[in-house]
């Protein structure tokens, strides 16, 4: 055998490894194994690896706020301020906003936008939430509202559960109570006996939209320590007592502060009706109030969050 030729065992067959493929080897372990020895001797550690980056969060959805809609201009200037305080409280958000009649923009017309966005970006499709600006249940909420939403098959659309009732609805209405005159502390028993409230609403057809206002006033009561009669601006069989008539009511029970709270999230016609048959104080609309602005942000995080089959039972029973 001669250098220039490879190693062979007795059968003739060439080793895998030759002298210097194994010479090569052992360099290469070697090298490796210096590269952690310090000039002094001590000993390096080993190289890290890069960490990985890490993988961008899923977009949020789109929150879209949906308001009934007034010709009264503060109504419009209202809903804008709660979008933006909504904004306040959870930067990075996408607040839109859509009327259900009345006021631009149509919560057609955003949901078309959206659509059109989608279609621009070639993406899968957007996802939005859609919020009703509403405080009880009743035909916006059970079927204009999906109805609207079933139109844009593009979009990947949850609708979340009314306001109201809430106790942070009735922390609200407390604090615009406070504002307009009502007594910052709880009233003695002497001073209970002659205060009482009527909780102004729009009124509805569906009875469940007053049962959820008779909730309300529950609510309300308990915070103030006072009764508080719902009522209703436009009567119906399902919510027939009229904010005079309540009025009317605490009165004959010897109730001579009898202030109205306006459970109207903006100004409109019917929380103006209702204002001017207070014979004491009446409290303004909910408005941009830090409590409304939350409430609205835990009606959307309950519906992104929650399993479909658990949000079309909700919106089947509202």
């Amino acid at each position: 055998m001669t250098a220039s030729n490879p190693l062979r065992d007795e059968s003739g067959s060439t080793h895998l490894d030759s002298t210097a493929q194994i010479m090569d080897r052992i360099s290469s372990q070697l090298g490796t194994q210096l590269s952690l020895v310090s000039p002094d001797g001590s000993r390096r550690p080993a190289p890290r690896s890069e960490p990985r980056p890490n993988p961008r969060p899923a977009p949020r959805p789109t929150l879209v706020l949906v308001a009934h809609g007034s010709r009264d201009p503060r109504a419009l200037a209202t809903v804008t301020a709660l979008a933006e305080r909504i904004r306040e409280q959870r930067p990075g958000l996408v607040v839109r906003l859509g009327h259900i009649e009345l006021n631009e923009p149509l919560l057609t017309d955003t949901l078309d936008d959206l659509t059109t966005r989608t279609r621009t970006r070639n993406r899968t499709r957007t996802q939005a939430v859609l919020v009703p600006l509403l405080l009880s249940r009743g035909q916006h909420v059970k079927r204009d509202i999906p109805a609207t939403a079933a139109r844009f098959p593009a979009l990947d659309t949850r609708i979340a559960a009314p306001l109201g009732p809430h106790p942070l609805l009735a922390a609200a209405l407390h604090a615009r109570l406070v504002q307009a005159g009502w007594p910052e502390r709880p009233p003695g028993a002497s001073a209970r006996r002659r205060h009482g409230v009527v909780l102004a609403a729009a009124g509805s057809r569906d009875p469940e939209s007053a049962a959820d206002t008779e909730t309300a006033a529950g609510l309300l009561a308990e915070r103030l320590g006072v009764p508080v009669v719902p009522a209703f601006a436009a009567p119906t069989a399902a919510c027939p007592r009229t904010v005079p008539e309540a009025v009317a009511a605490l009165a004959a029970e010897g109730r001579t502060h009898t202030a109205v709270a306006s459970y109207f999230t903006a100004p409109g016609r019917f929380a103006t009706q209702s204002a001017t048959a207070a014979p004491w104080i009446a409290a303004a609309p909910l408005g941009p109030h830090a409590a409304l602005a939350h409430l609205v942000l835990h009606r959307y995080d309950q519906a992104r969050t929650a399993p479909a089959a658990a949000l079309r039972r909700t919106l089947s029973s509202v």
